[in-house]
C-alpha cells in the first residue's frame, strides 16, 4: 500500500513532463488564425451551448463549428488564411451571420464584439421538443439523476428519492451514505445546509420531490468546495422557471399505504428584461407506521437477563417549504440577487412499547407496558444576497455571497411505564417522566470567488470564505412525582456551541492535447468552543488544515478516457453529537453525546475509466483516521442499551463502481449501476479490547425506462444491497422494487404520474452486533409499500431562456443542524 502515498508526487512529475513537452512543441508550431467572442441572450446574459459555424465567405461552405461554453464564450482556432463568415444559430432565435473577416499574416486574431440573440416568435410556434434527458447521466466529475421528469419521484420527498439513487444508502434515521461511506456533505442548489444529520434528514423529509430538477453525486470534489464530507457531495438542484413573462405550475397528489398521505404545491415565475422574480410553496401531510423488535441478552457474572421488546409507532407529520427571490440584471455584465427559503416541520408520534423480561429465553418473569407520545416542531429560514460580474468575454468572473440562517426546534417526549409481574398484575408504582429538547441555531457566512482565464487553455480560480455558527441546545428532564412535574437537575443540561471557520482556495486547470490537469489547494482554519453549562465541561479547539486536490483526465483515443483524482477532506462532529446530555428512546434505550469527539480526516484516491462516455468504471480507496461512528452497546449494570458517537482509530474503504446505460431499442432505455465496497474499521481499545470489523458489500441498482408512446412512459427501479458492516453494527441485506408511469395530456400542459414504492414490501432492517460480547438483534419494519398519484399543470408564457444559478456561501455548516422529527 506504500505506493499510494506517492501517487500525488508521481502525478505531479508526469504533469510537469507534459508541460515541458507542450511548451517546447508550441514554439515550433506556426500560429494560425483565431476567432473569439461571446453570445448573449436578449437581456444581455451569457448564453451557453449556442451553435457557431465558420463558413467560407466565397461559397458559404462549412469549415468548422463549435458551441459556446457555460459563460457564453467561444473560440474557433487553427484557421488557415482566407475570408470567412460566422453564423450563430439557436432554436427559437433568429439566425445571425457576421462577416466577412479575413485571416492574414497581419491579422490572425479576431476578438469580436458580443453577439446578442433575438427571439423568433414565428419559429417558436412551430418548435416541439420531444427529446428527454435520460434518468441517469454520467459526467466526468459527477453522476446526475434527472429527477424532474421521472415518474418515480411522484409524491416522494427528497430523502425518499435519494434512497433510489445509485450508490446512495439511507438508513431508517435518515443517515446518508455514498458508496458505503457515511459523512456526506449535502448541498441544496450548490449551498451547504449546515445541519446535523437529524436536522438534515427532517429538512429532506420536508422537501417535496416535485420541486427537484436534478441530483448530483460528486465523489471526489475539488478545492473549490468546502472540505467537509469524507465520502463526497450530494447536490440537490431545484427547478427554476426560465421562461419570459409570467408562468408557473401547480400540483396535487395523494398516496395510500397503511395510512393516507397528501401533498401539493404552487410555483410562480415572472421574468422581464431587468428582473426575474420567482417563488414556490409546497405542503405535505404524511401518516405512517413503524415497528421495532429488540431481542437482547444482558449477561453478567451474576445471572443473565433476557429482554424481548416490541414497539409499534404511528407517526403523523406536516411539512411545508417555501422559496422566493429576485434577480436584478444591472447590465449585461452585472447581476444582483436576493433569495430566501424556509421550512416548517411538525408532527406527533404515538409509540406503544411492550418489554418482556426473564432469566431464560421465551420466559417472562416481569414486563413493562409503556405508551410514549411525542410531538415536535422545527422551523428554519435562510437569506442569501449575491452579486455576480462577468468582467470580459474571455471568462473572467467575480462573485460574492452573504448568508444568514436561523433554525429553531423543540421535541417533547412523554414516557408512561407500568411495571407488571408474570401474572400481569402491578409489581410497583408507575414510572412517568418526560423530556424536552429546545434548540436554536444561527449561521452567518460570506464568500467571494474569482475566475481568471490566463489563456485559452489555462484557468485560475480562487476564493475566500468565512462562517460563524452559534447553537444553544437545552435538555429538560422532569419526573412526575406527588401529582406534579419535578425538574431532575442531574439529568437536565444546557449546551452552547460556537464555531468559526475561515477558508481560502486556489485551483489551476490546464488543457493540453488530450489531457486535462487541475491542481487545487484549500486552507481552513477552525475555532470551536463547546460549553456544557450544567456539567461545567468546556472544550476549546483551534486547528489549521491544508486540503490538496489533484485531477488528471487523459483521452486515450476517441472513445476511451482515463482519469485520476486525489483529495483530502475533513468531517467535523455535528453540534448535537457534542452535547453530553442523555436522550431517552424508551425506558431501556437511550443515546448521549460526546463533547470530546474529534474531527476525522480522509485521504481519497480514485482511478476512473470511460468508454464512449457511456460505460463508466472507477476504483477508489480512502483512509480515514479518528473515524466517527455510532457505537451501540449494552449497560450490564442498568440493563439498558445505548448509542454514543465515538472516534474509532481508522477506517479503510475500497470501492469498485461500474455504471452502464443501455439503449435496448428506440423506446427502451436501461441504466445499471454496480457498486462493490469493503469498509474496514479498526481501533486498539473498545470496551478494553482491540476491535476490528469489515465486510465486502455489493449494491446493485437498475432502472428501466420504456416510452410507450410520445406522451406515456413507464419506469421500473430495483435496488439490492448485501450485508454490510458499519462500525460495531452488522446490517442484513436490503432490497426494494419501485414502479412508475407518467402520462402527458392537454397539449403537454398536464402530467399525471402514478408510482408504487416497494411493491413487494421488502424494505426492512435487521441489525446485530459485530462485538462478540454484545448480543442483540434489532428488527425494524416501516411503512414502505405506498401507492401514489400526482397531477401537475403548467400555465403561462412559453418564451424561452432563463435566469442565473447561484451558489450560497453557507455551505457545510447547515449540514450539522437538526430540522425535524
Amino acid at each position: 500500500m506504500k505506493i499510494i502515498n506517492y501517487l500525488p508526487l508521481i502525478s505531479l512529475l508526469y504533469c510537469s513532463q507534459l508541460l515541458s513537452a507542450y511548451t517546447a512543441n508550441a514554439q515550433s508550431i506556426n500560429l494560425k488564425g483565431e476567432f473569439q467572442g461571446k453570445i448573449l441572450d436578449e437581456t444581455g446574459q451569457a448564453f451557453p451551448y449556442a451553435s457557431i459555424s465558420l463558413l467560407n465567405a466565397k461559397d458559404s461552405s462549412l469549415v468548422k463549428g463549435t458551441v459556446s461554453t457555460d459563460n457564453g464564450t467561444y473560440v474557433l482556432n487553427s484557421i488557415t488564411p482566407g475570408n470567412y463568415l460566422l453564423a450563430f444559430f439557436v432554436v427559437g432565435y433568429k439566425k445571425i451571420i457576421k462577416g466577412p473577416y479575413g485571416i492574414t499574416a497581419d491579422k490572425q486574431l479576431h476578438q469580436l464584439e458580443s453577439i446578442q440573440l433575438t427571439q423568433d416568435s414565428k419559429l417558436l410556434k412551430g418548435v416541439e421538443i420531444i427529446q428527454q434527458k435520460p434518468l441517469i447521466e454520467r459526467q466526468i466529475d459527477k453522476t446526475v439523476i434527472n429527477v424532474e421528469n421521472s415518474a418515480l419521484a411522484t409524491g416522494n420527498t427528497a430523502l425518499e428519492i435519494l434512497q433510489k439513487s445509485p450508490g446512495v444508502s439511507v438508513d431508517k434515521d435518515g443517515k446518508i451514505s455514498l458508496r458505503g461511506k457515511q459523512g456526506v456533505n449535502v448541498m441544496l442548489d450548490g449551498k451547504p445546509t449546515y445541519l446535523s444529520e437529524d436536522q438534515l434528514a427532517n429538512l429532506l423529509r420536508s422537501t417535496e420531490g416535485s420541486a427537484i430538477q436534478t441530483i448530483e453525486l460528486i465523489t471526489n470534489p475539488s478545492a473549490k468546495y468546502d472540505a467537509s464530507g469524507n465520502s463526497g457531495i450530494i447536490n440537490i438542484k431545484f427547478k427554476k422557471n426560465k421562461n419570459y413573462g409570467t408562468n408557473g405550475s401547480v400540483f396535487a397528489g395523494a398516496g395510500m399505504g397503511r395510512y393516507y398521505k397528501v401533498n401539493g404545491g404552487l410555483s410562480l415565475n415572472h421574468r422581464e428584461k431587468k428582473f426575474n422574480i420567482f417563488g414556490n410553496f409546497n405542503y405535505g401531510h404524511n401518516e405512517r407506521f413503524g415497528g421495532t423488535d429488540i431481542m437482547r441478552l444482558n449477561n453478567t457474572s451474576d445471572k443473565p437477563t433476557y429482554f424481548n421488546q416490541t414497539s409499534d409507532t404511528k407517526r403523523a407529520r406536516n411539512n411545508s417549504n417555501y422559496k422566493a427571490g429576485i434577480d436584478y440584471f444591472i447590465n449585461d455584465k452585472n447581476t444582483l440577487g436576493f433569495s430566501m427559503n424556509g421550512y416548517n416541520s411538525n408532527g406527533k408520534n404515538d409509540a406503544h412499547v411492550l418489554t418482556l423480561i426473564g432469566d431464560q429465553p421465551l420466559k417472562t418473569d416481569s414486563s413493562v407496558v409503556a405508551r410514549n407520545p411525542n410531538d415536535y416542531k422545527y422551523t428554519g429560514i435562510s437569506y442569501n444576497l449575491n452579486y455576480k460580474s462577468t468582467i470580459d468575454t474571455l471568462g473572467q468572473e467575480f462573485s460574492m455571497d452573504a448568508d444568514y440562517s436561523n433554525y429553531n426546534g423543540n421535541e417533547r417526549s412523554n414516557f408512561n411505564n407500568k411495571y407488571l409481574d408474570a401474572n400481569g398484575q402491578m409489581r410497583k408504582p408507575d414510572y412517568i417522566f418526560r423530556n424536552a429538547t429546545p434548540t436554536k441555531t444561527h449561521i452567518w457566512a460570506a464568500k467571494a470567488d474569482y475566475t481568471y482565464p490566463i489563456d485559452k487553455s489555462t484557468k485560475l480560480e480562487t476564493g475566500i470564505k468565512s462562517s460563524l455558527v452559534k447553537t444553544d441546545n437545552n435538555f429538560l428532564f422532569e419526573n412526575f412525582e406527588q401529582e406534579a412535574w419535578q425538574n431532575d437537575v442531574k439529568r437536565s443540561n444546557q449546551f452552547l456551541y460556537q464555531e468559526n471557520i475561515n477558508a481560502a482556495y486556489i485551483n489551476l486547470s490546464r488543457k493540453f492535447k488530450g489531457t486535462t490537469l487541475q491542481l487545487g489547494l484549500r486552507a481552513e482554519q477552525t475555532n470551536s468552543n463547546g460549553n456544557s453549562i450544567t456539567e461545567q465541561k468546556v472544550v476549546n479547539r483551534h486547528y489549521f488544515d491544508l486540503f490538496p486536490s489533484l485531477f488528471i483526465n487523459q483521452e486515450l483515443s476517441k472513445n476511451n478516457e482515463l482519469g485520476f483524482s486525489y483529495s483530502r477532506r475533513i468531517d467535523r462532529p455535528d453540534y448535537e453529537s457534542l452535547n453530553p446530555f442523555v436522550s431517552y428512546l424508551d425506558l431501556y434505550s437511550y443515546r448521549f453525546g460526546n463533547p470530546f469527539l474529534k474531527p476525522q480526516y480522509t485521504n481519497s484516491f480514485e482511478l476512473a475509466y470511460s468508454y464512449k462516455k457511456t460505460l463508466n468504471m472507477s476504483i477508489g480507496y480512502s483512509h480515514t483516521r479518528d473515524v466517527m461512528t455510532d457505537v451501540l452497546l449494552t449497560d450490564t449494570i442498568n440493563k439498558t442499551i445505548f448509542i454514543s458517537n465515538q472516534n474509532l482509530a481508522t477506517q479503510d474503504a475500497y470501492n469498485l463502481n461500474i455504471s452502464y446505460p443501455i439503449q435496448i431499442t428506440k423506446w427502451w432505455n436501461s441504466n445499471h449501476t454496480i457498486t462493490t465496497y469493503y469498509t474496514k474499521f479498526k481501533t486498539p481499545n473498545l470496551l478494553g479490547n482491540p476491535f476490528e470489523s469489515g465486510k465486502l458489500t455489493f449494491k446493485f441498482n437498475t432502472t428501466q425506462t420504456v416510452n410507450l408512446d410520445q406522451n406515456t412512459s413507464l419506469e421500473c427501479s430495483a435496488n439490492y444491497e448485501s450485508r454490510q458492516a458499519i462500525g460495531t453494527l452488522i446490517i442484513d441485506p436490503q432490497a426494494n422494487v419501485d414502479l412508475g408511469i407518467k402520462k402527458t395530456i392537454l397539449n403537454k400542459k398536464m402530467d399525471i404520474k402514478f408510482a408504487a414504492n416497494d411493491i413487494f414490501n421488502l424494505q426492512k432492517n435487521t441489525i446485530t452486533s459485530a462485538l462478540p460480547s454484545q448480543r442483540y438483534v434489532i428488527k425494524e419494519k416501516w411503512e414502505s409499500q405506498v401507492f401514489r398519484i400526482t397531477c401537475t399543470y403548467k400555465f403561462g408564457s412559453n418564451n424561452i431562456k432563463g435566469s442565473q444559478k447561484r451558489s450560497k456561501s453557507s455551505e457545510s455548516e447547515e449540514n450539522r443542524v437538526k430540522s425535524g422529527g
